[in-house]
């Protein structure tokens, strides 16, 4: 069992729902984002999402697209990133998800791209732009690695393709709660409640929650409806309006903190009522 499933597991026993941030690696610089990662990591963040800075981050919004372009203007690569999380994990043993795009990782070489991630301590990867259909030639070397694949599904997503995705998926699934790219717009609670106990249905991987969720109170709405919640713009427009600021560092984890707190309290609240407690798996 790899860290990330580790970490569903506890969290469950403990009656609670999983954190997961997602910060672009490298904004404002690599030295900073190695401060931030334990900064989060101490005020209630259970998964982290790193992401590789992209030219063309299609998926994402125009925060997380300023955070990869500045990224990038700093010399930040794919290689550079696995090096960081190598030393990270001499002091952290948070479960880690690479967020991004294809192309990095074909000019990397898929194979080695595999090797390398999991001998510096990744336990997951997110291709934004990597469908079912043309997964294999990563999944090829991922795989046997046992770096966890994970899927992305849409609001607009039907139940025959859904099924299709989550046959392959693996350490969770990643339930996009709004159509259109990160940080654009809110998710609607009934929507999200509908959609994930569908997809509980199809699937026993926990199943969180991201895309438009960005204050304490919307985590609070989302958190009892699934197994997790993932903030990522609101984090992004932090780091980038701090920049490297005394802080930064202080705030992020303010900022984290708050939403840990409400992610716990509307979990009590909720008295454990989920529907990711219905299934029998």
């Amino acid at each position: 069992m790899g860290r990330i499933e580790e970490k569903f597991k506890a969290l469950k026993n403990e009656g609670r729902k999983a954190f997961i941030a997602y910060l672009t690696a490298g904004d404002p610089d690599l030295e900073t984002t190695v401060k931030l990662i334990p900064a989060l990591e101490a005020a209630g963040v259970d998964i982290l999402e790193i992401g590789v800075p992209f030219s063309d981050p299609t998926a994402d919004g125009p925060v997380i697209q300023a955070a990869s372009q500045r990224a990038l203007k700093k010399g930040v690569t794919l290689e550079k990133i696995l090096a960081m999380i190598a030393g990270l994990r001499r002091f952290s043993g948070i479960p880690i998800v690479l967020f991004g795009y294809y192309n990095p990782i074909l000019n990397y070489g898929p194979e080695r791209f595999a090797a390398d991630a999991v001998a510096v301590g990744v336990d997951g990867i997110l291709v934004v732009d990597l469908p079912p259909e043309e997964a294999d030639e990563l999944r090829r070397y991922s795989d046997p690695e046992g770096l966890a694949f994970i899927t992305l599904i849409a609001p607009t997503t039907d139940p025959p393709r859904a099924r299709k995705i989550l046959q392959g998926a693996a350490g969770f699934v990643y339930y996009i709660s709004v159509t259109g790219v990160t940080g654009t717009a809110v998710p609607r609670s009934d929507g999200v409640r509908r959609d994930v106990e569908r997809l509980k249905k199809m699937t026993c991987l926990p199943v969180a929650v991201g895309f438009g969720i960005s204050t304490p109170a919307q985590a609070a709405t989302i958190a009892p409806l699934a197994d997790g919640v993932v903030i990522g713009s609101a984090l992004v427009r932090l780091i980038g309006a701090e920049g490297k600021s005394i802080g930064l560092i202080e705030n992020a984890f303010s900022f984290t903190e708050e939403i840990r707190r409400a992610i716990d309290a509307a979990e009590r609240l909720s008295a454990g009522q989920t529907a990711s407690e219905e299934r029998t798996c």
